[in-house]
Formats: C-alpha cells, sequence, structure tokens
C-alpha cells in the first residue's frame, strides 16, 4: 500500500474542523504469542466546529468494520492509510476495528523472539505517524486528547503503558485483561504498549513509584546497574522538577528496556529503550555517561515535546535539541558525570560540523510541508547544532533569565501545542531584550560560522555570504614555559560583524571559543595551533582540552590538517590524560584519526601508536578497561598482544576476547575454531552480532557477503549502538579493492530500506562506505542524493557522510 503523507495544510484543516475528547482503545495482542496479528478497537469521541462537514481518520490497519455516531462505513472506500468520515455531527463517536500482521518490521511496532529461551516480546514506538499502523486515531501533534487502553494479553506477560494498570482481570487460564488509567491529553505518537514476560522491578522514591523492565535473559544486567539507573531517575526528576516549576506530574515513571531498538522513546510515563543499553560486560565510565544522557533525555521529553508539544514538525528540531541539551545540563548539574560538557565537545559535537559544514546542511528550523519532510531532519543539525545553538542562547541571555524564560513556558502551556514563537517569546520577556534577530539568524541560516584570531581581531565569516551570526565567545589566553602552559586570563566578547576588535592580554597562545558557548568552527594562528598540538595533554582544564581536541576534528573536515598530526597530538596526550570524561572520547578520536582519516599506507604505524598509549593507560585501574579495549583493536606489537591476552585470560567474560578476534580477522589471522567456541560460550542474545563483527574485519569476500546478506536481505542485524560499530569494522580502510563492490551495491539497498525510523536511520549511516569511496563512488552518491525514489532522510545522510568523505580524501593529501 502506499501511504498518504499527512501535509501542513490538511493538518491546520483538520484541527480546525475537530477537536478530540478522548481516545479508548482495545487491544488485544493474544495473536502475537505464536502469530504475527495485533488488534485493536479504537473508540473515538471528538467534536466538530462545522457540522455536516467531512473529514477523515488514520488507519494503516487493515479495517474490519467501522460505524460513525452507530452508523456503518464503507470500509472498502478506505486507501492510502485513510479512511472517510462524511457527515459529521456536533459530537461524533467512532468506532473502528483493526488488525495488522505488519509486526516483524519495526513499523511502529516489533515482535521479537529472543533467540536464548524463545520468549516473545512486543513493543510500540509511533514517532512520527506510526500509531495509524495499529488503531484508527487523528495521527497529528495537535489533536492531543486522554488515551484509555485495555489490553489483553497472554497470561504470562506483563503489559505497560503510559499510564498505571487500574485493574489486571483473570479471563481464562491462557489471558488477562489489563486495564490501565487514562492518561493526560497526549499526543498520538506519545502513547504505548509493550507486552511480553518481562522481568519488573519497582522502587518508591520521592513520591514516584519507578519502574523498570527488561527480558529474561538480561535479568543479570539490569539488577547489576539498577542503582545507577535509579539514582539517575531520581536526580532528574528532581532537577527537572525544580528547573522547570513543575515536577512530573504523575506518580508512575517506567523505563522498559526492550530489544532490536535502535535508540530509545519518550512515551509519557514509560519510556522505552533499547536494551543493548543493559551492556553485557561491566560498562566503562564513557558507557554509563552515553546511558545516563539517553535517560535524562527522554526523561527532559516528558516537559518539553509531551506536556507541551509542537503544533507540527517544523519544529521537531526544538523537542531534540532541547532534550539533547537539558541532558547535558542535568548531567553536569546533578549527577556525577559534572565534565560532561568536555566529553560532548570531544566526541559527540563533530557529527553537526560534520553535516553542517557540507552540502546536506539545512536550517535548524526549516518548512515541512509533510510528514515524511519531518523525517528528513532527523539528524545531527536537529539534534546536535540544535542544543549547542540553546547553549549559545543561555549564554547570550544568561542562565537566570534562561530558567525563569523555561518556567513561564511550560506554566503557561502544559498540555497544550506551542509553536517556535511562544517559546522565544518567553525567553525575550525574561531576558528584557528584543531575540528576533537572534532567532532568525541562528535558526532560519544554514552552515557553520568560521571564526579566526588576528591579532587583537576576530574576524567572522558565514558560508551563505550574509553577515555572520552573534556569538558570544570567550577567548583563553596561555603563556608557555617548557612544557608547561599558564592561563593569563579569559577575554569575553560579543560578536555582531564580520570583524571585531578585543583587548587581549600578553600570551603565546590564544584558545578561541574556550568554554564552548557557541557553535563554529575555530581557525587558530598558526602559533597557537603549533603550540596546542604539542601541548594538548598540558590544558588544566578539562574543557579546554576537549576544545582543541574538537578544533582538531575541525581542521581535518576543512582539510587543513594533515591526520598525521592530529593522531600524534592526540595519542601524545593520552599518555598523560586521566579525567574519566576525556580519556575514552580521546581514545575514540584517536582511533578515527589514525584508523580512517590517516592514508592507508601511515594507518599502521599511527595505530601503533595510539596502541601504545593505551598501553600506558591501561596501567591504570580507572582506565584500564576502555584502554585494553582500544589495545585490543589497534594491538600491533608483541607487547601489545601480550597484555591484552593477559588481560583476557584473567577476565570473566568474553569482552576483550571478541575484540581480539575481531583485530586479528582484520590481520587475515581468524580462527574459526576459536570463533564457534566464543559464540558457543556467549550468554548475550545477541552474541551473533559479535561473530558478524569477526566475519565484517575479515578480508575475504565469502565473509564480507556474509554480513551484507543480514544487513540488507535477511534483516537479521538488530538495531543498536552495534550497527554503528559494525558498519565501521565493515569497511576497512585498508580493505580497499575487497569493498569498492560494496560502495555502489550500498547506494543501490537505499531504495528498499526495512523497519521504522529509528531503525533506518542506524542502518543508512552505519552502513555508508566510511573511507573507502572513490571518486567514482562520490559521482554515484552524488545522483542517488537526488533520487526520489530514496527516503529525504536517507538522501541527506548520503550528502553529509559523501562530503566527510571527500573532505577526508582531500586530508589525506596534505
Amino acid at each position: 500500500m502506499t501511504l498518504s503523507s499527512l501535509t501542513q495544510t490538511e493538518a491546520v484543516e483538520r484541527s480546525r474542523l475537530v477537536a478530540v475528547e478522548r481516545y479508548d482503545i482495545e487491544v488485544d495482542l493474544t495473536g502475537l504469542l505464536e502469530g504475527q496479528v495485533f488488534s485493536s478497537v479504537s473508540t473515538i469521541r471528538f467534536t466538530s466546529s462545522e457540522p455536516g462537514a467531512s473529514t477523515f481518520v488514520d488507519c494503516v490497519a487493515d479495517i474490519a468494520h467501522a460505524t460513525l455516531n452507530g452508523v456503518d462505513l464503507d470500509v472498502s472506500t478506505a486507501k492510502q492509510g485513510r479512511l472517510a468520515l462524511p457527515s459529521l455531527a456536533a459530537d461524533n463517536l467512532l468506532v473502528v476495528e483493526a488488525s495488522t500482521s505488519n509486526t516483524a518490521s519495526g513499523e511502529g511496532i516489533l515482535r521479537t523472539v529472543d533467540p536464548t529461551d524463545g520468549l516473545v516480546y512486543v513493543w510500540t514506538s509511533l514517532e512520527t505517524d506510526e500509531a495509524r499502523r495499529l488503531w484508527a486515531c487523528f495521527d497529528q501533534p495537535d489533536l492531543k486528547a486522554p488515551h484509555a487502553f485495555t489490553v489483553l494479553a497472554p497470561h504470562s506477560w506483563t503489559v505497560t503503558s503510559n499510564s498505571a494498570p487500574a485493574a489486571i482481570k483473570e479471563v481464562d487460564d491462557a489471558t488477562r485483561l489489563w486495564t490501565f488509567e487514562d492518561t493526560p491529553r497526549l499526543s498520538t505518537y506519545v502513547v504505548v504498549v509493550n507486552a511480553g514476560p518481562f522481568h519488573e522491578v519497582r522502587q518508591q522514591h520521592d513520591g514516584y513509584d519507578l519502574g523498570f523492565f527488561c527480558r529474561q535473559s538480561l535479568v543479570q544486567h539490569l539488577e547489576r546497574d539498577l542503582e545507577e539507573l535509579v539514582t539517575l531517575t531520581r536526580q532528574g526528576l528532581s532537577f527537572f522538577g525544580d528547573k522547570f516549576g513543575i515536577p512530573f506530574p504523575q506518580v508512575r515513571y517506567d523505563q522498559v528496556f526492550v530489544p532490536n531498538l535502535g535508540g530509545a522513546m519518550e512515551n509519557w510515563g514509560c519510556v522505552t529503550y533499547g536494551d543493548s543499553q543493559l551492556f553485557r560486560t561491566p560498562p566503562s565510565h564513557n558507557q554509563r555517561a552515553v546511558r545516563a544522557e539517553f535517560v535524562l533525555h527522554e526523561m527532559a521529553h516528558m516537559w518539553f515535546g509531551d506536556l507541551v508539544t509542537m503544533r507540527w514538525w517544523d519544529d521537531l528540531w526544538l523537542n531534540e535539541a532541547f532534550a539533547s541539551w537539558a541532558s547535558n545540563w542535568a548531567m553536569a548539574e546533578a549527577t556525577e558525570f559534572t565534565d560532561q560538557w568536555a566529553s560532548f565537545l570531544a566526541l559527540y559535537k563533530r557529527p553537526a560540523y560534520d553535516m553542517d559544514m557540507g552540502p546536506g546542511r539545512h536550517p535548524i528550523r526549516g518548512e515541512v510541508t509533510d510528514v515524511n519532510g519531518a523525517m528528513a531532519n532527523f539528524d545531527a543539525i536537529t539534534y546536535v547544532k540544535g542544543q549547542s545553538v540553546l547553549h549559545q542562547l543561555m549564554a547570550f541571555i544568561g542562565e537566570d533569565a534562561f530558567v525563569e524564560g523555561l518556567r513561564a513556558y511550560f506554566a503557561a502551556h502544559a498540555y497544550g501545542n506551542t509553536v517556535l514563537d511562544d517559546l522565544m517569546s518567553a525567553y525575550a520577556a525574561a531576558a528584557g531584550q528584543d531575540l528576533s534577530s537572534w532567532t532568525a539568524a541562528w535558526l532560519d541560516r544554514a552552515g557553520t560560522d568560521v571564526v579566526a584570531l588576528d591579532g587583537d581581531t576576530i574576524r567572522a565569516e558565514s558560508p551563505d555570504g550574509q553577515a555572520p551570526r552573534p556569538h558570544r565567545i570567550d577567548i583563553a589566553s596561555y603563556s608557555v614555559t617548557g612544557d608547561s602552559l599558564e592561563r593569563v586570563a579569559v577575554t569575553p566578547a560579543l560578536l555582531t560583524g564580520e570583524t571585531t576588535r578585543v583587548d587581549l592580554p600578553e600570551g603565546d597562545l590564544r584558545l578561541l571559543n574556550a568554554d564552548d558557548l557557541t557553535f563554529a568552527a575555530v581557525r587558530p594562528d598558526a602559533e597557537s595551533l603549533r603550540l596546542m598540538l604539542r601541548h594538548l595533554g598540558a590544558f588544566v582544564e578539562p574543557l579546554s582540552r576537549a576544545l582543541v581536541v574538537g578544533t582538531i576534528t575541525q581542521l581535518l573536515l576543512l582539510a587543513e590538517l594533515a591526520p598525521r598530526d592530529a593522531a600524534t597530538a592526540i595519542s601524545t596526550a593520552l599518555h598523560t590524560e586521566r579525567n574519566p570524561a576525556l580519556v575514552e572520547p580521546f581514545l575514540s578520536v584517536g582511533s578515527l584519526v589514525a584508523d580512517r582519516w590517516a592514508p592507508p599506507a601511515e594507518s599502521p604505524v599511527l595505530r601503533s601508536a595510539l596502541a601504545d598509549a593505551a598501553l600506558v593507560l591501561s596501567r591504570d585501574p580507572e582506565h584500564r578497561q576502555p584502554a585494553l579495549r582500544t589495545l585490543a583493536a589497534s594491538a600491533s606489537t608483541d607487547e601489545h598482544w601480550a597484555a591484552v591476552e593477559e588481560a583476557a585470560a584473567a577476565s570473566t567474560d568474553s569482552d576483550l576476547a571478541w575484540r581480539m578476534a575481531i583485530r586479528r580477522a582484520e590481520l587475515g589471522q581468524r580462527d574459526d575454531d576459536a570463533l564457534a567456541q566464543l559464540l558457543a560460550g556467549d550468554p548475550d542474545p545477541d552474541a551473533g552480532v559479535k561473530r558478524l563483527k569477526v566475519l565484517a574485519a575479515s578480508p575475504d569476500a565469502e565473509s564480507k557477503e556474509t554480513v551484507w546478506r543480514a544487513f540488507f536481505v535477511d534483516h537479521s542485524v538488530p538495531a543498536s549502538r552495534d550497527t554503528l560499530d559494525l558498519g565501521a569494522i565493515f569497511w576497512r580502510p585498508g580493505q580497499v579493492d575487497l569493498l569498492a563492490p560494496y560502495t555502489h551495491r550500498y547506494l543501490g539497498e537505499l531504495t528498499d530500506l526495512k523497519g521504522g525510523m529509528l531503525n533506518q536511520g542506524v542502518v543508512v549511516r552505519g552502513m555508508y562506505p566510511h573511507a573507502v569511496g572513490d571518486e567514482s563512488f562520490l559521482k554515484a552518491a552524488e545522483a542517488a542524493s537526488e533520487n526520489d525514489a530514496i527516503s529525504q532522510y536517507a538522501r541527506n545522510q548520503v550528502r553529509a557522510q559523501s562530503f566527510v568523505l571527500a573532505q577526508l580524501n582531500r586530508a589525506r593529501q596534505l
């Protein structure tokens, strides 16, 4: 079926005509225990401002029967996911019975069978307009209404939804009926039903009833990390409730870890995460920080997105940018991850520059003519540049005004819908200044400004030929004595044009955008660049060290810094880096540069140097785990191998053994018998992905084809961060000839991607041919980016990744 995509014009008209009073949705999951059928009866009470008019309800599921105000509707007229509703009354009652067997693709719903025990789990994820795949609804964000779910499920299953179950009734020996309390007024995309034989833990804290769920095969991992998850949840609810001026207004708050979900979803009161967040080995500091960001990001959505919801998808960026910014803010202010802004800058800001500095760039705020267009901008500009711009806004108007504006915004619009102007007006009132020009400059223009210091003059240039954006930045000045640095002063500046004079003290080195207050590429003067590369590890402030690494990645992207110089600076700094917020980001960036950006002829030496630094780090107990992981991935000498082999032998899990197997496979030393033993002894239900990683690294056509088929034919790769790792391992820079045919095959696969929005995004990004595409591929990719048969999201990603690949090829020539 070709589905209609709701246009903004249609949404405005339907919102003018219809007001939804409530949804009562009966769900039958009994057909999913041994089959694929999901059934629903959706009862919708709504009013019409224009009796006698007609509209339509969204329903992609197969409609068996429908009545409007007691009159049967001709369900054969349903097409493209819409059922016509003629002759509306002032008050209307619509009842639609429907079912779907499309429960294996991840489009709105996924039924999964755990390979270790055969148990079945079901989750739903409905952004942007996937609710219509399961039940009839007016599937647009501004038609909010209470939802009441009743769910018939197999007796052994636990069911979760947005609110607490009001009753659980024994129907017979095989089934139970779950009746849930009414939700508050919610948009259709943030309601949820999850079910399966979940392991459940409940704790009561601070007036909240906190629930945590996972599949039975992962119980030990949830129990291991439970205390930390509880602490983060309590810290987040307390911090956001205070800063936003409205405590989360529901007692029950559940977090459900489910299989094969490529990310997380901010369902009101019942957040779902891909259960790759329940790490199969004790997590490192960075893994814990990433999970904390997930927890706090989805929690922030309870206010920004769920409680107050955008009127239309053109403000989707604000939902995601705000949650991303708020999660990092909360981590730095309310949790143990006090240096989170340094971690963010060193590792997570780079993808936004990658996209915003190339042809895939787009304004943060843009026109979204239909729902399909909303998905196109689910990218690093939305999430990462968007949050960086909010960070700049806080610096621009001050934290007190920023918080005051937020509180006024939530108080005025709780349970309603808004547009950007509502938020900016609240900020403007709190700050006592007109923010209209700031808003236009930052949100309605694409591209990254480049900032440079020329003596006592800061020069800024914008890629669109217009005046640079206003930037509130700091310049840190340092004196250099031998191998030590001393910060002399920090000079604040407000850039309002192409040139800005600043009064700087004497200094040997200038660090532009100190404290990372703005979103801009920094071009240091030659002497400052030389000194910062040489003395990267000597900066006292963690954020300054992160800023240097961030500047390195920007200069690589501008093709103004040789990868060998970048890799050498990072590896050298790692010999002395001991801040847990930076060790893993630096190891990751160092590996990226040495492995992917460096010319293949130089890469082995640079990877060996990185492994030397990891070997030194591995002797520090606090950093031993991430250091050994990097060492295993780049082991090059007998000393390297001896260290990881000794550590693997002493380990209680197989994590290092798998990483060593991947590296040996890359070197052409795969041991299939040892691989089979590893697989047989690993209790992880996703252990098959680890085997695929070993095959992906192998320099032979048969192994590459096996991995390719798992991705694009069998669709057997679970959507998770491991998918991104698997893609990076597949595209080995030293296997260019072997991989050349796959580069063009990748483009061909983009016309037939499977799964929901989150899962498609992981595949598109993960399997782009990083570091191996040649000029013929780049030309083909340019053509693919104009192919309407490929989703707009995938085309944007191809443009962005192709820009990075082209710049990588240029940087390799330096």
